[in-house]
């Protein structure tokens, strides 16, 4: 987070990030981390956490101008003031299921490493998305040098300062993509599609048999893979294949056909839906 903050801010200096966009990097991710490095120590109660988390994310779209229309066939969605709510909702479930998917050694810092470095790849080549990719980059490779040490047999953990702070980024640089680019927000979930399948599917499942969903568990598809395969780094390398190999070129397609990503988003979701599900994913 710190080597982060520090590439930012040099950026911004330089006039390579925007200002607005480095700011709202810098506020609510510092935010953000500082309330992960307490509960790391500390362990605060879910309210706090949560509180923290939503103040970071009307931060983030205050500065950002709302959340962005989103490319449906040949129609732009527009969300309105709706858009904050939604917005919220997406930046503090974007944090927390980072946090939620850090439970083996490099798992985190590989998706951010990827997702990051494929975001600033997507970007267009506006004044915006220059500056987007940009971001995007130095934090990728702030988590490049953390993974390091990170994979497996991992020297450093992560925590909740670290995961956190990478969902908290990861999200906003898509929203702040997806103002220049109204494909670009679908891209980036579509990125993202293991982290966001495993952490959704796992946690409907234990909505539904009614656990405490803050608590710490050992039920996500990747924790499966690790546990039958006795490895971490096997079950990472696995989650790298499927985002190099088919979720890439999705991202990839769906930008280069507009009209086409929304329909683009639901194929290269489904079949990461079927196969989290089918690895075990909530499973007690």
């Amino acid at each position: 987070m710190i080597a982060s903050a520090l590439g930012l801010t040099l950026l911004g200096v330089l006039g390579a990030v925007q200002f607005d966009l480095m700011v709202t990097l810098l506020g609510g991710g510092v935010a953000v981390a500082l309330v992960g490095f307490l509960d790391d120590r500390h362990r605060l109660s879910a309210f706090v956490r949560l509180l923290v988390h939503s103040a970071a994310a009307l931060w983030a779209l205050i500065m950002l101008g709302g959340l962005p229309p989103i490319q449906m066939g040949d129609h732009l969605l527009r969300f309105g003031w709706g858009g904050f709510v939604l917005g919220i909702l997406a930046i503090v479930w974007a944090l927390n299921l980072f946090n939620f998917m850090d439970g083996i050694d490099g798992i985190a810092a590989t998706e951010a490493v990827f997702v990051l470095g494929a975001g600033a790849l997507l970007s267009d080549t506006s004044a915006a998305g220059v500056s987007t990719s940009n971001g995007a980059v130095v934090i990728a490779s702030a988590s490049l040098g953390f993974l390091v040490w990170n994979w497996a047999p991992a020297r450093i953990f992560m925590g909740d300062v670290g995961s956190g702070y990478l969902g908290y980024v990861i999200a906003v640089l898509a929203i702040a993509s997806a103002h220049d680019d109204p494909t670009a927000l679908l891209a980036w979930l579509i990125l993202g599609g293991v982290f966001f399948s495993d952490a959704t599917v796992t946690l409907i499942r234990r909505v539904i048999r009614r656990e405490r969903v803050y608590q710490a568990h050992r039920s996500h598809a990747y924790q499966w893979l690790a546990r039958r395969w006795r490895s971490h780094s096997r079950a990472t390398i696995a989650i790298m294949a499927i985002n190099f190999c088919w979720l890439l070129p999705c991202a990839l397609f769906a930008v280069r056909h507009a009209p086409l990503a929304g329909w683009t988003t639901v194929v290269a979701l489904a079949p990461v839906v079927l196969l989290v599900v089918f690895t075990g994913a909530g499973r007690a």
